[in-house]
């Protein structure tokens, strides 16, 4: 079986609630979208704007709050918002990913090395069993490796270790300056290859279908390990045809809308997952707006999803939503996004009129066909 790239792209919003707003609370929507990419504290709360209907940002900071939402290093090893059920699954696929990235560099230039690691662990855990500062943590590297070794120690140890981020407060639950604690206790029942199978059927489940590529760009993997992964899950996965020839892997029965499905406009966050999780990004990304959106730095810039795949960037401004287009629009997508403007002031006017601000100064050179302002409501 075959199957198009304009499919391709709406299995992929289907599964990303990005065809219609679903009615699901905070945490059950987070599940089935697997992760919320989260380094920019507004941005799981825009995420799940774009997808619940009725979203509510103090359902989030309630599930941030009470733990059922965990906020941690984990794909592409950065920061995601995860259900505590699923830390430590994503954790453990992870995991030899983790301990690569984070026990050379740095680390290793303090003269550290992996034994050091797994001594230290336990007694940062313990030290870690109420909230702790990133002060709070070098203080007590430096007691046991010695002042000039604590940085590049707590480097390490902030991926390595099982640590997730606790609320600070401000309007997003989290602010710049983190506190972290242990992880929920409890550890996923098997070894890293077989947490990664489990994180791969999620993965297929939530962004499918996908290229051996595809899942080892979500979870910072190696593609073998995604080959493996996928040869053990056998039959539970069935094989496409991509539109480029490229084998695509999938869940049986998954849900693949027509290629004519309408698929309405969105005021998409910075660093949406749907843009990233992807090594083929083309299925929401034109390629000739890749570097447009996704920044030098690597700073991913929020979008104008239109027909399902990036048209533009948005901007809040004080008369309401700016949006630049990168090539002309109907006016019935202007109305839609105006009506999105609408609801999306709405939504910061409680917390952060001006979210994102400090990225402004990527608007400076930006190219747009079209630059509108669309107002709030009155």
């Amino acid at each position: 079986m075959e199957i198009t790239a304009r499919e391709l792209n709406r299995a992929t919003l289907a599964r990303q609630l990005l065809l219609r707003r679903e009615p699901l609370t905070a945490a059950d929507a987070v599940r089935r979208v697997v992760a919320l990419q989260a380094q920019q504290p507004a941005s799981p709360y825009l995420a799940l704007w774009n997808r619940l209907t009725g979203f509510t940002p103090a359902e989030l900071d309630a599930a941030f709050t009470d733990g059922t939402l965990v906020k941690a290093t984990l794909l592409r090893i950065t920061l995601h918002a995860v259900h505590a059920e699923d830390y430590r699954m994503v954790r453990e696929a992870m995991r030899p990913t983790l301990y690569a990235s984070r026990l050379g560099s740095r680390f290793a230039a303090a003269g550290l090395t992996p034994a050091d690691a797994a001594e230290l662990e336990p007694g940062l855990l313990e030290f870690a069993g109420r909230p702790r500062s990133n002060a709070d943590m070098t203080a007590w590297l430096a007691e046991r490796v010695g002042e000039e070794k604590k940085d590049g120690a707590w480097w390490g140890l902030r991926s390595y270790t099982p640590l997730v981020h606790v609320p600070t407060g401000g309007p997003w639950s989290f602010g710049t300056s983190p506190s972290y604690v242990a992880a929920p206790e409890g550890r996923f029942p098997g070894e890293p290859d077989e947490a990664l199978q489990a994180l791969v059927l999620r993965y297929l489940e939530a962004f499918g279908p996908a290229s051996v590529a595809d899942a080892a760009q979500f979870a910072t993997v190696q593609r073998a390990r995604v080959r493996a992964a996928l040869h053990a899950l056998g039959d539970a996965v069935e094989q496409l045809g991509g539109p480029d020839g490229t084998v695509l892997f999938d869940i049986h029965g998954a849900p693949r809308p027509p290629a004519d499905t309408p698929a309405p406009p969105r005021l998409m966050a910075m660093w949406d997952s749907v843009l990233l999780a992807y090594a083929d990004r083309s299925r929401v990304i034109p390629p000739d707006y890749r570097k447009l959106v996704t920044r030098v730095n690597g700073d991913v810039l929020p979008t104008l999803l239109v027909d399902g795949r990036v048209a533009g960037v948005w901007r809040p401004v004080e008369a309401g939503v700016e949006a630049t287009a990168f090539h002309e629009l109907s006016a019935e997508t202007w109305e839609g996004l105006a009506e999105e403007a609408r609801s999306l002031v709405s939504l910061l006017a409680d917390r952060d009129p001006q979210v994102y601000s400090r990225y402004g100064h990527w608007w400076a050179k930006m190219p747009g066909s079209e630059v509108r302002t669309l107002p709030g409501p009155t």
